[in-house]
């Protein structure tokens, strides 16, 4: 018991001392062990390292060299005094990977086989290459059981924008196509991958999921014996679509045949095709650089630019980019003439056909009409024709989007808005320069170039027959597809011809034309553009090209005012996070106050990734979120209330992202908002000759679902997914970013 009375007593004296020795003692046995367990990983290393020969092959004798051991230094890991460092890098995306799998992930390869064909020759063809590639998959487990499709049975987006994806099965595309020189399906096939690749809303490479892909064309050789003749010039251009559409995932050279010899000739190409099959199942990939094996070339790329065989002479002279601004491309502005000034030269063409602007343009799938006009067929209007929905224009007014042209007479702006959908591509100028086309050409043109993209509808899976008939004959124009309308010199004449025929006008302008602007004739509805309240705003996100900008817009403002009597007028205010959304609400309630127009559209910035709005500083972060859109709405409606201005907000369309104000004393009545127009009963006013105004052609009520808070989706139709499948309208408000189609 003493014992242990002094041991406490000895504890209680000197513990600190021991505690220290103790920590001490258990510090140095820690960094031995960890020193000699590091000494050992060296020495095996090295090890493994220190032996070794070469085999080198002389051409006469063969001979092996020792190689000499030269051991590594081990160099011990000085201790740093700052704080430590961690590096990263960012994760390449998936079709970097040249179709090389991780080596954890089981890897099985699909055939898929699309195929078309008018005569017959080509169904046969595909069916051998599938008997034949189901046999070689039973002989292969890494290989499935392969897929058959004709392409006019196809759904485009469901098999060339979001194809299906399986856990560790990557698919392989193989095109078998002949060659007409009509107007077919195929024709339309094309112009979809064609418009997938230069639409902005899709990924640059949508198919790079794909194990690889490879063409196979036919064509007659006696009518076409040379590629400049035609021979199988549409499966060298499916080649070129899809390796931009994969990514650069040819997997094998394009293969062309004359009819006579294509069994044979597609035998050969099937041995090829099985063999990359095999090296892609075994995680070897495509290969990286190789004609005929991703090398996006292949097939003549010179008409985008990305043929790297010209000479240097081609890049000692600077040659303008084919979306470049013509005034980008000019030089600096003219300054502004009278339009009766003797010019010092001819006026030239606008968009002439030779021009990369003129190739730009129809790339992006419009028609060019004349020199300086042009049409395009909307992507609502491809959406109403399957049943798939409408744009906000028949919520808000009625408008079926299936009988709407989309057109232009000016492919011309004065203004670079910042987020321009149009890629940039057309022209700008303050003023006008060019030869002028009569309205009549204008007139015949814009109809039958959008009468011929229509009839092109006509194969595509799930458009209602009786849609597009209606499709065929054209109610509503709206005037706003890209340039400034009203810069055209003879736009009333051009208004008059569609009012001829009994065709609505929806006209948008930007206000920087006031004396354009108030020499307009009747319109159905008249747009200007409100995209800031302040000049410094306005100079920021549009770039207007004239100087004194802000004084034209502020003309333009009282000028709506005076035809607020005599047609409907409306704002639309683009929001676009960052560089206009967050003023204050009082400065756009100025704006009303002084214009006071009959609507105000609010709708967020589509996004659109160009090299313009890249430039500017936007991304998908400046695209609001729908209820950013919904409270700046609220906010604005309150003040315009505090003010005693009498708007209210009337309707929705949240796939749009876009809100309709509009004002109570004018469309408000007892039952509930009358925003919808009476088309028929603006031309017989228009059509007496006398004075009236935008009270005298208002239409019905404004349906229940087009409310604000109800979301606006037609319920006749049928919503889908990006599959294109079904799927049931939520009830509650959309939060996710929504872009306009």
């Amino acid at each position: 018991m003493e014992l242990f009375t002094e041991l406490l007593a000895i504890w209680h004296s000197h513990r600190i001392e021991l505690l220290v020795l103790t920590g001490l003692v258990l510090a140095y046995f820690r960094i031995y062990h960890v020193r000699k367990h590091e000494d050992v990983a060296s020495v095996a290393d090295s090890k493994e390292k220190d032996t070794g020969a070469v085999f080198v092959r002389t051409g006469s004798k063969d001979k092996i060299y020792e190689l000499p051991l030269v051991r590594p230094k081990v160099i011990a890991r000085q201790k740093s005094e700052g704080p430590k460092r961690v590096t990263g890098g960012r994760k390449s995306s998936p079709h970097k990977s040249n179709g090389i799998p991780k080596e954890s992930e089981e890897y099985r390869v699909e055939p898929v086989i699309y195929y078309f064909s008018l005569g017959g020759s080509t169904t046969k063809l595909a069916e051998a290459l599938f008997d034949q590639l189901s046999r070689f998959a039973t002989q292969h487990v890494t290989i499935l059981k392969p897929q058959m499709h004709n392409i006019v049975d196809v759904d485009f987006d469901n098999h060339f924008v979001s194809p299906s994806k399986a856990s560790g099965v990557q698919q392989f595309y193989m095109i078998l196509l002949p060659t007409y020189n009509i107007d077919s399906e195929l024709t339309t096939f094309i112009d979809s991958l064609t418009e997938t690749h230069n639409d902005f809303r899709i990924d640059t490479a949508p198919l790079s999921g794909l194990a690889g892909y490879s063409v196979f064309g036919t064509g007659d050789k006696e009518g076409w014996p040379t590629e400049a003749d035609g021979f199988c010039t549409q499966a060298k251009e499916v080649d070129k679509w899809m390796a931009r559409l994969t990514g650069k995932k040819r997997a094998y050279p394009v293969s062309t045949s004359d009819v006579k010899e294509a069994a044979a000739t597609l035998s050969a190409w099937r041995k090829g095709i099985e063999e990359v099959m095999l090296s892609l199942s075994s995680k070897q990939g495509l290969g990286e650089g190789v004609t005929g094996s991703g090398d996006p070339v292949e097939s003549d790329d010179s008409d985008l630019g990305g043929d790297d065989s010209d000479s240097s002479r081609r890049k000692k002279r600077k040659r303008p980019s084919p979306t470049a601004d013509l005034e980008d491309i000019r030089g600096p502005a003219d300054l502004e003439t009278d339009f009766t000034t003797i010019p010092s030269s001819k006026p030239k063409e606008m968009v002439p056909t030779i021009s990369p602007t003129y190739t730009a343009l129809t790339k992006q799938g419009y028609t060019i009409v004349g020199s300086h006009s042009g049409v395009k067929l909307c992507r609502w209007t491809k959406s109403a024709l399957r049943g798939r929905g409408s744009c906000y224009k028949y919520s808000f007014y009625g408008i079926a989007s299936h009988r709407c042209m989309e057109s232009t007479p000016s492919l011309s702006c004065s203004n670079k808005c910042v987020f321009c959908w149009r890629h940039g591509t057309n022209p700008v100028s303050t003023t006008w320069r060019w030869t002028v086309d009569p309205p009549d050409l204008v007139f015949a043109g814009i109809k039958e170039g959008h009468y011929k993209k229509i009839k092109m509808m006509r194969g595509v899976p799930g458009v209602r027959a009786e849609r597009f008939s209606e499709a065929l004959r054209i109610r509503h124009c709206a005037l706003s597809l890209v340039g400034e309308p009203i810069f055209y010199p003879h736009i009333n004449a051009l208004l008059g011809m569609l009012h001829s025929e009994r065709i609505s006008t929806f006209l948008v302008c930007n206000a920087q034309h006031p004396d354009q602007l108030a020499a307009l004739s009747h319109v159905t509805q008249l747009y200007v553009s409100i995209d800031a309240a302040t000049k410094e705003g306005l100079k920021k996100i549009d770039r207007p090209l004239h100087r004194d900008y802000w004084e034209r817009f502020l003309r333009c403002m009282d000028i709506l005012r005076e035809k607020r009597d005599m047609q409907r007028t409306v704002f639309r205010l683009t929001l676009v996070k960052g560089f206009n959304i967050e003023e204050e609400v009082g400065g756009y309630a100025d704006l009303v106050e002084r214009a006071r127009p009959g609507f105000i559209e609010v709708k967020g910035v589509t996004y659109c990734g160009t090299s313009t709005s890249a430039a500017a500083g936007l991304t998908m972060r400046n695209v609001p979120f729908y209820e950013e859109v919904c409270a700046f709405v609220e906010a604005l409606d309150g003040e315009l209330q505090r003010r005693g201005l009498g708007y209210g907000i009337a309707a929705e369309h949240a796939h749009s992202c876009c809100i309709l104000m509009g004002e109570r004393r004018r469309f408000e009545k007892e039952d509930g908002w009358h925003t919808l127009i009476d088309y028929e009963r603006f031309f017989d006013c228009l059509e007496s000759g006398r004075e009236f105004g935008p009270e005298d052609y208002v239409g019905e009520k404004t349906p229940e679902w087009a409310l604000y808070g109800n979301g606006g989706f037609d319920p006749r139709d049928v919503r889908v997914d990006r599959k294109g499948r079904p799927k049931e309208v939520e009830a509650e408000k959309e939060t996710g970013k929504v872009v306009e189609i």
